[in-house]
């Protein structure tokens, strides 16, 4: 009933409808993982480009800092990846884990991929590894009380961090 008061709390996301609309994933030519780097690294949150492969800014971090390890090829599963696109995810997850360790000196990571619709990736059709940056402390009362991720810098700011720092940190 408008107007009563409950206990959510409300998020306004409009960007989310096309999720919604489309089943929750985009068709293979509205992939961002395809479309992405065609645009520039700002604007596509790019913060390294490989030979096979690229590394972004989650759209939607569960922490700040929270990257995305990409094969430029649209293949789904990490077994359908070819054993350069492998070499190269692995090689810049491990890149990534350092930038970040430096630029945000967090404390440990969280290192994942969700195969498949029914396990819960985003964009199923496109295979992408999760690199989540953590902190000694990072839980607070707003995920788990409140129902909210207070992400403390802007996606612009630290992809630019990150980025200036990809070739820089060994």
């Amino acid at each position: 009933m408008p107007g009563v008061p409950n206990s959510f709390q409300h998020l306004w996301t409009p960007h989310r409808l096309v999720y919604i609309q489309n089943g929750q994933q985009p068709a293979e030519h509205e992939c961002p993982f395809c479309l992405g780097p065609n645009g520039s690294d700002e604007d596509s949150l790019i913060v390294h480009r490989g030979e096979f492969g690229f590394v972004l800014l989650n759209l939607f971090p569960y922490n700040s800092g929270h990257l995305l390890v990409c094969p430029y090829r649209h293949v789904s599963t990490y077994d359908l990846a070819t054993k350069v696109e492998v070499d190269e995810i692995a090689a810049m997850t491990q890149q990534a884990m350092k930038v970040l360790t430096a630029v945000s000196k967090c404390h440990g990571f969280n290192i994942g991929m969700n195969q498949g619709e029914v396990a819960g990736a985003g964009i199923a059709g496109h295979l992408h590894q999760h690199i989540v940056p953590r902190w000694r402390n990072d839980s607070n009362f707003f995920p788990i009380i409140a129902e909210t991720k207070a992400l403390p810098r802007l996606l612009g700011e630290v992809r630019a961090e990150i980025a200036e720092a990809w070739n820089q940190v060994n």
